[in-house]
């Protein structure tokens, strides 16, 4: 098929199911915090606002939820289906940390996910809030286990290798290797950010079309603040990443910097642009800024890496792909740090809300924090190639004797049932986003417990209801 050959449609596969299931996750986690958030704010203001928006984004919560439940059901089959090998191999691990996320972080979703979404009217206030922040915990705690798992096959630990299979000796070791505190701090913050982004693209879809209220309002102000504060935040964490990666990985950074070699003893220069060729070893159109590439990646003014031509070709990444996959994460990234400052400054002259430039840029910004998800997840998979196990499995290795025909098969039937299945989930959400938070008008309260219903007959009527003569006559009559 198109010259692939079955551990090619085999990756392909692999990433394509990926893709679309990792966009759900970092939503939830985003959102199942701003929920909490949320309702904290109601607790401690009773504000009618903070009520409102929590209803209206509950409600886009359980759509995305209920989608990456689905989408990621699929990959934990792939494991067997496609790459049984690895499963042989490192099974012991992976196996084991994917369980204990099913058994705490899911059973804990899953078991406050109820009270959460149903339970508004049916539990005291402070359980409710209490459920809330359970499953935002819960979301946090699936990722941590998610990603020790993906970070162990980055920089593997407290192992050894016996009759050709891995087997863990010491499993604090193994979850917190070298690589697991940066990528679950990096990895977090990147959900929030992506819902801040989105949460600030539906408040700035519905101000300009002249739909101004305080509950928009508040969506938009609250998700800059978050972008003025932690994406900033999230460039020093990403640079600490960068450095932990250099130590364990360092084919990985030459890649994605289009590093072949050192000229003597001069200053490494960050490559703006260019265009990596790896049958050439060389980096062709090259836009460079002298010593930048040596005070970024090591912090100081002369500094060296490695070049790509000190590893052997086989075990050289991508560089083409990481080399542009990286610079869409890091200029996106740049792109967030940019509307955070214009919205404080937009802010302290009180025009946030009603400068169409700044809300143009809000609204297309929206799905930039997931394209950064997904183009950061291609640099840290495409560069760990081609290994699956970081210096212990080939990809190749890895893969089950399937055949092209059956691979390229089940490709197509994915592809076509997941922008069918998926498609029609999110245009039903963004038809949810379209349609606004919804202001409630206050109502009486009946008896404790009792929301909505009237303690005495008559105090179910408006207060500027009049009554027709006829209609009193017949009831005195």
């Amino acid at each position: 098929m198109f010259g692939l050959t079955a551990l090619d449609l085999a990756r392909i596969q692999f990433g394509f199911t990926i893709s679309f299931h990792i966009v759900f996750p970092a939503i939830t986690i985003g959102l199942a915090a701003y929920l909490a958030v949320l309702e904290g704010c109601w607790l401690r203001t009773q504000r009618p606002l903070y009520r409102d928006l929590y209803h209206f984004w509950s409600k886009i919560f359980a759509v995305n939820f209920g989608m990456g439940v689905v989408s990621g059901l699929v990959m934990a089959y792939q494991f067997g289906t496609n790459w049984s090998f690895f499963s042989e191999f490192a099974g012991s691990i992976t196996g084991p940390l994917l369980t204990y996320e099913v058994l705490t972080a899911f059973f804990l979703e899953a078991g406050f996910l109820g009270v959460m979404l149903f339970g508004w009217n049916r539990v005291g206030p402070g359980l409710h809030f209490f459920a809330t922040v359970m499953v935002a915990l819960g979301t946090l705690i699936s990722a941590t286990w998610i990603l020790a798992s993906n970070s162990w096959m980055q920089t593997p630990a407290g192992f050894e290798i016996i009759n050709g299979r891995v087997v863990p000796t010491d499993w604090f070791k193994v979850i917190f290797n070298p690589s697991f505190p940066y990528r679950l701090v990096h990895m977090s913050v990147a959900a929030f950010l992506a819902t801040a982004l989105f949460v600030g693209a539906s408040a700035a879809w519905h101000l300009l079309r002249g739909r101004d209220n305080p509950a928009i309002r508040k969506m938009l102000s609250m998700a800059m603040w978050m972008l003025l504060i932690v994406a900033p935040i999230q460039a020093v964490i990403g640079d600490l990443h960068g450095l932990n990666t250099l130590k364990h990985q360092p084919a990985k950074i030459a890649a994605l910097e289009g590093h072949w070699e050192n000229k003597g003893n001069e200053a490494l220069p960050l490559l703006l642009f260019g265009w990596p060729d790896m049958a050439r070893e060389e980096t062709r159109f090259a836009v460079e800024v002298p010593h930048l590439g040596s005070l970024i990646l090591t912090h100081s003014w002369d500094g060296q890496i490695q070049g790509l031509k000190e590893f052997p070709p086989q075990d050289r990444p991508n560089s083409t792909i990481l080399f542009w996959s990286f610079r869409v994460m890091v200029g996106l990234g740049l792109l967030m740090i940019l509307l955070g400052l214009w919205s404080l400054l937009l802010r302290r002259r009180d025009r946030m809300y009603r400068v169409r430039p700044f809300l143009h840029m809000a609204l297309w910004m929206g799905p930039a924090g997931l394209i950064a998800i997904l183009a950061g997840w291609y640099t840290t998979e495409i560069g760990r190639q081609p290994w699956v196990v970081y210096g212990l499995q080939r990809t190749a290795d890895a893969v089950s004797p399937h055949g092209v025909p059956e691979l390229a098969t089940t490709l197509a039937i994915f592809v076509v049932a997941y922008f069918f299945v998926f498609g029609v989930g999110i245009a039903y959400m963004m038809r949810l986003v379209r349609k606004g938070p919804a202001m409630e008008e206050p109502k009486p309260h009946g008896g404790p417990g009792r929301e909505h219903t009237p303690a005495r007959p008559l105090s179910a009527v408006d207060d500027n209801e009049v009554l027709a003569p006829t209609t009193i006559a017949r009831t005195r009559s």
